[in-house]
């Protein structure tokens, strides 16, 4: 299975591009998020995802790994195949599907071509609890990879972490933290943790 292609952007179509890796062309779907940061000529690397069915291999690519987790994770949920899963990445940034998912908004999920209420309904229903684990596994690895920098870590999973110690579960602790972030600018970890026990209390 192909994880990773490194290579050159050799055609940048409506829903995929070809990657040229060593001479050797590379069909890869991508969604409009993916190809909104891709043009002809530039050097990429992409996670690749590989499908394979009777008459096809497909590969599906991101920029960042976080969204090829989701498109695996939407895809563990009936009725969402690698087309609804793109789909939905297309219309919905990764960051803004989890926080949908945790708040239970159904709304947003339901923006992408092919997802109806009933399915956009199931998404978040089947998800919610698997949401918070991915929530905290993308800060952490983010968080890893500015321990040597001098940028501000990211704050969330730390606060969601902090809630946890004091008795909630993990899915209350990262709806709260969700809910205490929505509409509003990058906080410090204290404000964060007294915002979500605020949302918490209601």
């Amino acid at each position: 299975m192909i994880g990773k292609l490194t290579g050159k952007i050799d055609f940048l179509g409506v829903d995929h591009v070809i990657v040229d890796v060593d001479g050797v062309g590379y069909l890869v779907h991508c969604s409009s998020a993916t190809l909104g940061r891709l043009s002809v000529g530039m050097e990429v690397s992409l996670f690749i995802e590989t499908k394979v069915s009777d008459d096809a291999i497909r590969l599906y690519g991101f920029v960042a790994g976080e969204e090829r987790e989701w498109f695996r994770l939407l895809q563990t949920v009936q009725g969402v195949g690698a087309r609804v899963a793109l789909a939905i990445l297309s219309v919905v940034k990764a960051s803004d599907l989890e926080r949908s998912i945790v708040l239970g908004d159904k709304v947003v999920v339901g923006r992408a071509s092919g997802v109806g209420p009933k399915l956009a309904s199931r998404i978040v229903s089947e998800l919610k609890d698997k949401a918070p684990s991915l929530v905290m596994q993308r800060h952490a690895e983010a968080g890893a990879m500015l321990s040597n920098s001098d940028e501000t870590p990211v704050t969330e999973s730390d606060a969601i972490a902090a809630l946890m110690n004091l008795g909630y579960s993990q899915m209350a602790a990262a709806e709260a933290v969700a809910r205490a972030g929505q509409d509003k600018d990058a906080m410090p970890l204290d404000v964060l943790i007294r915002e979500s026990l605020r949302q918490l209390a209601r």
